[in-house]
């Protein structure tokens, strides 16, 4: 019984090889046709994780300021070290003790005089924290926590921009989505097509297998793999062209960012998303043909 289902969709499967190949220009049309609707929700998927990845490298994470009081002791400067030392939420953070704070002003040659004539030091110490959930909600959130620790005059954060790359970020991943669906549903009008279209041409084939018994699934299989293959044809093609943009923008980019000092080289698609793609790629050129095939069964 296995070996007779196996031997049925082999059977399938090379006639669906055959029609293909019967119209090599068709074939190549559609799957390059397949391949750039695919191509570009991938490739912006791709590029907003590429700009994602940027941020990081280009050190522009987040940072907390936590300002003791100028009235505050040592000890209590090394209790709030210990206290973020121990905090689960904080990755790092630096101690600027004020007197190196005051040397630093003083080698500005234009404020010195005017420190000097200070009577006492007029900066507090201070730490730079850099937490580890950079989100604009969990920074608002630790550092509204930092506000409440004794001798803590002031807690200083620019999350502006943090809300608008978190933004910006937002609004790329539901755009996005909404491209995704949008060309999806084209993916499937194409082999929907494409499957009616062959089907249109092996109607004679189809009406004499169901008078000779045929079940439906038999007359289908041939359908349902042709439409599979152009799928994965399309995805695959996605791959090649999406490969091809990452090497021609790669070093472009590379030198425009190289005069801001940054070093950063575009990230290929990855083994997962590749294997994602062309899944779905599959699956959606698979449902094309069932639903072009389901409608012309039902009105053989």
């Amino acid at each position: 019984m296995l070996n007779t289902w196996l031997h049925q969709h082999r059977l399938a499967l090379r006639l669906a090889l055959r029609r293909l190949s019967k119209t090599p220009w068709i074939t190549l049309l559609s799957l390059l046709a397949i391949g750039i609707a695919i191509t570009l929700p991938v490739g912006g998927q791709l590029l907003l994780d590429n700009a994602r990845q940027l941020l990081r490298n280009a050190s522009t994470t987040p940072q907390i300021s936590i300002f003791m009081a100028t009235s505050a002791r040592r000890a209590t400067a090394d209790a709030l070290s210990a206290k973020l030392n121990n905090h689960a939420a904080v990755a790092r953070f630096q101690f600027l003790p004020r007197e190196a704070t005051l040397a630093r002003i003083k080698t500005n040659p234009n404020l010195r005089e005017v420190v000097e004539a200070l009577p006492d030091n007029p900066y507090p110490d201070a730490f730079i924290v850099t937490a580890r959930d950079d989100s604009a909600a969990s920074l608002d959130a630790l550092a509204e926590e930092f506000r409440q620790w004794p001798d803590v005059a002031h807690v200083q954060l620019d999350s502006a921009w943090v809300r608008r790359l978190d933004a910006f970020l937002r609004l790329g991943r539901n755009a996005l989505a909404l491209l995704d669906g949008l060309l999806a549903a084209g993916l499937v009008a194409i082999t929907f097509n494409i499957t009616r279209m062959q089907a249109l041409t092996h109607r004679t084939e189809i009406e004499l297998s169901q008078l000779l018994g045929a079940t439906p699934g038999f007359i289908r299989r041939p359908f349902l793999y042709f439409g599979a293959l152009l799928g994965l044809g399309g995805g695959l093609t996605a791959c090649v062209l999406v490969t091809l943009a990452t090497w021609w923008l790669d070093r472009p980019l590379a030198d425009l960012l190289y005069l801001y000092d940054i070093r950063f080289s575009l990230q290929p698609l990855q083994l997962r998303d590749t294997a994602v793609l062309l899944g779905a790629s599959t699956i959606l050129g698979w449902l094309g043909a069932l639903l072009s095939l389901g409608q012309r069964l039902r009105r053989t």
